[in-house]
């Protein structure tokens, strides 16, 4: 009976031994487990940390500029082919290089532009945009980056000499520009409006209107392009181009004033200019 306990007595202590010796393995087994995961886990965050970091830094040295325009506005916008060209493509273009960002421009009706803006569907728009008061309370402009003016264009042989000629005559005018906001003071004017510039042009061409109000520079080119017209020398009205964003986006505004002082002080603002503008 003695020998019985003492064998039942080993027994319990080796199975004791082996039963320490299992939880043992057990718990430095989950501890490896547990360190490996433990690591695993730490070298994931890293690796999400360093893209995070990467993709912060990205941000912030590119990014997309999105410039609405019209592009039925030549110097300042045309289409070659499928590209968008002009004095504004290329002032947003070297803009848009200044600030490390890439420049796409897309095209649409010239009264859309500062919707588009407004609503956040584009950044800023560049359309040969006379600032003035009206546009003040819907857009901020930038610094002006070039000065213009409203002419008129009338046939060869018109009666029409100057402004004060055009009360009481049909006006065709672009919808949406300033020589639409301000052919609205001509006494008595019948104000045709098109879409396209060039639409009124070829009204006056087919004799629709008696004259067309319109920027001086697209102007030039539209009399150019279109025989029998002539623009008056006196100018309807004089005023200035600016850049609109959406309002109260001072960052963005202020870092494109900084660019296109740069631009101004380098020159590189003027050769743009005379690219497209030839002296006469």
């Amino acid at each position: 009976m003695k020998k019985n306990k003492i064998a039942v007595a080993v027994a319990l202590c080796m199975a004791a031994v082996l039963t320490a010796c299992g939880g043992t393995a057990k718990t430095e087994t989950t501890k490896a487990a547990g360190a490996e995961t433990t690591k695993a886990a730490g070298a994931e965050t890293t690796k999400a940390a360093e893209t995070t970091k990467a993709g912060a830094e990205s941000s912030a040295a590119g990014g997309k500029l999105v410039m609405v325009t019209n592009a039925e506005f030549p110097p300042y916008e045309y289409h070659d082919n499928n590209d968008i060209v002009g004095i504004d493509a290329d002032i947003a273009k070297a803009i848009a290089d200044k600030m490390g960002m890439e420049l796409e421009i897309q095209d649409m009706a010239f009264d859309s532009l500062i919707p588009a803006v407004q609503s956040g569907k584009a950044d800023f728009t560049a359309a040969g945009m006379t600032v003035n008061e009206d546009r003040k309370k819907n857009v901020d402009f930038t610094d002006t980056y070039a000065q213009a003016a409203q002419v008129i264009i009338v046939k060869d042989g018109s009666e029409i000499k100057a402004p004060a000629d055009l009360d009481g005559k049909k006006i065709g005018v672009q919808t949406g520009t300033t020589g639409d906001i301000y052919a609205g003071d001509i006494k008595d004017g019948n104000i045709q409006r098109f879409n396209k510039g060039m639409e009124a042009v070829m009204a006056l061409s087919q004799g629709k209107v008696d004259a067309v109000v319109i920027d001086r520079e697209p102007a030039k080119v539209f009399v150019k392009e279109n025989a029998g017209l002539k623009i008056l020398d006196e100018a309807f009205t004089e005023e200035e181009y600016a850049i609109a964003v959406k309002k109260g986006n001072t960052e963005l505004l202020e870092k494109m004033n900084a660019a296109i002082k740069e631009l101004k002080d380098s020159g590189e603002l003027q050769k743009i200019v005379d690219k497209y503008i030839t002296a006469k």
